[in-house]
């Protein structure tokens, strides 16, 4: 028996019905792609950086004085040691802590370092540092990390092994604690050459901010950069140090020098704080002072240098005319920052680098690091 076929009306219907289904199929298939992007999208958002859930340890109340943590990022040994011994010594034990990056393995004892001080306070999980690269930045997240072990730790400095202290114990504790923002130097990077565009749009070219590594930072702030997930992987990935020229490499130079010299120490902790919607939080100037000079070496163009001081350009002069200094201009943003700590007039630096042997040696013969009061604290703005 002859099998019959639909009606051609009832085929088209059919017909007309699979097309739809798929029509629908793939609408909720584009609807459900677009919702996940957008999903994505938002936990990436370059306005507002999400952070992940403290631990448990940080959130503990503590009592008793509050501390300020000092981080030295060193490369092995602490040349000054004995200068910051003598701060250290009249200082209340209960109001400071030390921590130390170091080279991975070198262990501060009574055989390299002059100052008690110091003692095992290096990190037992200190990484390799290469100058222009993000295991600077990576350094510095695990001082900070260590550092909020201790939920005592409030205020929290960045050193140098060329650092000095400017003034004594009590002035710095006050002024650091008076405050409740965060000292850090940012601001708009107008120049091209170390923003990558490929860090759109996580890092949006309007939130590239530079400024100086060494900062002072409250507790909050600090947690911001080591829950940080989302940023430093970027800095990781794409700011890079461009190569020095190789005379050897001949061409090949030009193409070298094309890549972004990205400086990470100099971008990551102002860009970060920058997308978290925090500088209004920021005393955005550092209280670290460096002495900057234009200089270039053959291998690399010009550029400026920080300037090293020694026995003889260190005296009670130059350091008297540091401590004067009481605002700092950025061209960049066309911005006076006016030095305050908690509303009140205050000279703009604490410490300063980069500064030899026999300069810390000067300044310690000469006192300048005992012979201030913090009471010039309480004195009212002129």
């Amino acid at each position: 028996m002859t099998k019959k076929s639909p009606p051609i009306a009832a085929r088209h219907v059919i017909w007309f019905g699979w097309k739809l289904v798929i029509i629908l199929s793939v609408a909720l298939c584009v609807v459900a792609l677009l919702k996940l992007h957008s999903q994505s999208d938002l936990s990436s958002s370059p306005s507002i950086i999400r952070v992940r859930s403290r631990r448990p340890s940080r959130d503990i109340i503590f009592s008793g004085p509050p501390k300020i943590a000092f981080l030295f990022l060193v490369r092995r040994s602490l040349p000054l040691d004995f200068l910051w011994g003598s701060f250290f010594e009249n200082a209340d034990a209960g109001s400071f802590s030390i921590y130390i990056h170091s080279a991975p393995g070198f262990v501060f004892d009574d055989s390299n370092t002059k100052s008690h001080f110091f003692y095992g306070r290096q990190l037992r999980n200190s990484i390799q540092v290469a100058w222009g690269e993000s295991s600077m930045i990576q350094a510095e997240r695990l001082l900070l990390g260590e550092a909020l072990e201790d939920p005592a730790n409030q205020r929290f400095v960045l050193l140098s092994d060329s650092c000095v202290p400017l003034y004594n114990f009590s002035y710095i504790y006050n002024y650091l604690m008076a405050s409740p923002r965060s000292f850090v130097d940012s601001f708009l990077d107008a120049k091209e050459g170390r923003y990558n565009p490929k860090m759109s749009p996580k890092i949006p070219k309007n939130k590239w901010r530079k400024g100086s590594q060494w900062i002072a930072l409250v507790r909050d702030h600090a947690e911001v950069i080591v829950d940080d997930e989302i940023i430093f992987p970027v800095f990781k990935k794409l700011c890079k140090r461009r190569p020095l020229l190789d005379a050897s490499k001949g061409k090949m130079n030009a193409k070298l020098q094309k890549q972004h010299n990205c400086i990470p120490d100099e971008h990551y902790v102002q860009t970060l704080l920058a997308m978290s919607g925090l500088e209004g939080e920021l005393e955005r100037r550092t209280v670290t002072y460096t002495s900057w000079n234009l200089s270039a070496t053959k291998m690399e163009t010009k550029g400026w240098h920080p300037t090293t001081f020694t026995y003889a350009n260190s005296g009670p002069e130059k350091i008297k005319e540091i401590k004067s200094i009481n605002h700092v201009y950025y061209e960049t943003e066309y911005r006076t920052e006016w030095c305050r700590s908690n509303s009140t007039s205050v000279p703009c630096f604490l410490f300063a680098r980069k500064f030899s042997q026999g300069a810390a040696m000067r300044l310690l013969g000469e006192g300048v690091v005992s012979r201030f009061s913090a009471s010039a604290l309480l004195d009212p703005p002129p």
